[in-house]
């Protein structure tokens, strides 16, 4: 497999970056390592990779603080790879800007999904497209329309601006707060049970079986994914 993309791999265990350097390279990437959070900045800095595995655990400094550090660099992916699997730290990394998160242990096949998910949606920019298709829904972004299966669908404001917030970032898990905050406002940002209500209306419209959905997923305690791949 060819693949340009270059991948930083900050992780102080040198078994665990072993282990992933050599699952990385044979998928293709480029990758390099740094084992602690100043050589991790440097290279940063200096390699401009595509997308940041990112440890938590670091010896010289919290790996939270890294996730701002690194997306303040630039538009690289950060996947945060941690042995902390409390839902305050899951959330805390995504509302810095974390775009997915992954709890050792964990299975490298899944983690070469969701980095090659990322990067899919990074080059193409999907993010801030216009129009987004998830299965057999379609949202068009820029005409505020979505459709199942060709018929168009009729969604609130509040249930279109929760949909929406999550096309913006397909794929990746938005925290609770973070939806909370876009679409009912900072005051609100504690009510789950508002999110709770809409996402269960927008799961009946356009989930096939609104019991397993497999569009609109929840993250336990932390937030919402929209779902564009199997």
């Amino acid at each position: 497999m060819t693949n340009n993309a270059r991948v930083l791999l900050i992780e102080d265990d040198a078994a665990i970056r072993r282990l992933l350097h050599a699952a990385l390279s044979r998928a293709g990437y480029r990758a390099s390592e740094a084992a602690t959070a100043r050589e991790a900045m440097s290279l940063v800095d200096i390699e401009r990779p595509d997308a940041v595995l990112l440890d938590l655990g670091l010896p010289d400094r919290d790996g939270l603080e890294l996730v701002q550090l690194i997306k303040a660099r630039g538009d690289m992916v950060v996947i945060v790879v941690s042995a902390r699997n409390e839902t305050g730290e899951k959330v805390a990394a995504l509302d810095l800007g974390a775009d997915d998160y992954l709890t050792k242990p964990f299975d490298t096949e899944e983690l070469l999904a969701r980095i090659r998910t990322a990067l899919r949606h990074r080059r193409a920019g999907t993010a801030a497209a216009e129009s987004l298709e998830a299965g057999t829904v379609t949202i068009d972004l820029a005409r505020r329309r979505v459709r199942r299966a060709e018929a168009e669908i009729h969604l609130t404001p509040k249930e279109y601006g929760v949909l929406a917030e999550l096309a913006r970032h397909p794929d990746r898990v938005i925290s609770h707060a973070q939806l909370l905050r876009t679409v009912w406002g900072p005051a609100q940002e504690d009510h789950v049970e508002y999110l709770r209500i809409v996402i269960r209306a927008l799961r009946h419209k356009l989930e096939s079986d609104p019991a397993q959905p497999r569009l609109i997923v929840n993250e336990l305690g932390i937030g919402y994914r929209l779902a564009t791949t199997a």
